[in-house]
């Protein structure tokens, strides 16, 4: 078809293929109601006149946008860009287009959920490790679309994520069972994201100290500023400076973990020789770096989103109430190791001979 001529219609295709309009609607829109045969003329008509259904056309006719839409607190970290991975090729597989929408400071924060810009604009919103206030889940309800929580539990909502309070749990009796008795816990003082987790982890390393009859200690409990770990040097050196310092120490996250172990290289610590360090998420360069981790699939999680949206939206019975939730798994390498053995005592100064 020439640039003079007029774009071809679905009446065109319908003519080409040698069905009705109907057909081709139904075609093109993925309708399992259409013979193969003839969806594979429709298509190749389609082709041959270049035509493609509009998603404006397609709402019009089902109601739905074709689009999914995707709130995260940012994009810099691997565990939510990797389980946006995951995600992309799941929707384009599903014929979805992707919305993301991320929301890095205050002031992008107030803004979105004031113009709540998803409105109308997607079939389902993913709420990805955001930590929402009971007003911005208020908001998020007048969106008058399903919400679906990734990363994170929500009472009576569909939901995917892992047992972040049992993968702690088994990351802090990994360190326990070495010798560990002096265990620190470092977390990110930043609640824009993450906090959920963050709680759950902190439950579970707490409940490993009480099976194993450790005392706790809020002093090892350390809050960094920052998801990045801006302060993490200034944390490792409370730390160390403390009377019994920690002979391990739980990173957060492996993000948290990879900025901890430059801290202690800056500060010529041994790892793990003088202290082992242990991560959670299994980042693509925690292999790299030797790090023992907490590994949790996140492209899988950004999948399994993906499908239990598509449930919500196509109103599968209970669909808006399940819980899906992943295993994690122990990754033991090297920067965790038994602690070292304590030297011959010494005197604090010389003793006088009487």
């Amino acid at each position: 078809m020439s640039s003079a001529q007029s774009e071809a219609t679905m009446a065109d295709v319908a003519q080409r293929a040698g069905v009705s309009v109907s057909t081709v609607s139904r075609t093109l829109r993925g309708l399992p109601t259409v013979s193969d045969t003839t969806r594979a003329r429709v298509e190749a008509a389609a082709r041959e006149l270049s035509f493609a259904i509009t998603r404006s056309a397609s709402s019009l006719v089902t109601g739905r946008t074709g689009r999914v839409a995707v709130l995260l607190p940012h994009l810099e970290s691997w565990f939510l860009s990797a389980a946006l991975s995951g995600m992309a090729p799941a929707l384009r597989e599903a014929g979805f287009d992707l919305l993301v929408y991320s929301v890095a400071d205050v002031r992008e924060r107030a803004d979105f959920f004031d113009r709540l810009p998803a409105r109308r604009n997607a079939d389902a919103l993913l709420v990805v490790s955001f930590a929402l206030t009971p007003a911005e889940r208020a908001r998020l309800d007048d969106l008058g679309m399903p919400l679906v929580f990734v990363s994170q539990h929500a009472q009576g909502r569909p939901s995917v994520y892992v047992d972040d309070a049992d993968g702690a749990l088994r990351g802090t009796r990994h360190l326990i069972n070495l010798g560990h008795r002096r265990i620190a816990l470092l977390q990110t003082s930043d609640e824009t994201g993450f906090a959920w987790s963050s709680k759950n982890r902190l439950a579970g390393y707490l409940r490993a100290l009480d099976d194993a009859g450790l005392e706790r200690d809020d002093e090892l409990i350390m809050s960094v500023r920052g998801w990045k770990g801006s302060g993490m040097g200034a944390a490792v050196g409370r730390l160390l400076s403390l009377q019994d310092p920690p002979t391990a120490l739980f990173a957060e996250t492996d993000d948290f973990a990879f900025r901890l172990l430059a801290a202690l290289r800056e500060a010529n610590i041994p790892v793990p020789g003088r202290v082992s360090v242990m991560g959670f998420d299994d980042h693509v360069m925690a292999g790299v770096l030797g790090l023992t981790t907490l590994a949790q699939p996140a492209a899988e999680i950004g999948r399994t989103a993906v499908r239990l949206a598509r449930s919500v939206i196509d109103d599968a019975d209970g669909a808006h109430r399940r819980h899906i939730v992943l295993p994690t798994e122990l990754v033991p390498r090297g920067s965790t190791a038994p602690p070292p053995s304590p030297g011959p005592a010494r005197p604090l100064r010389d003793a006088k001979l009487t």
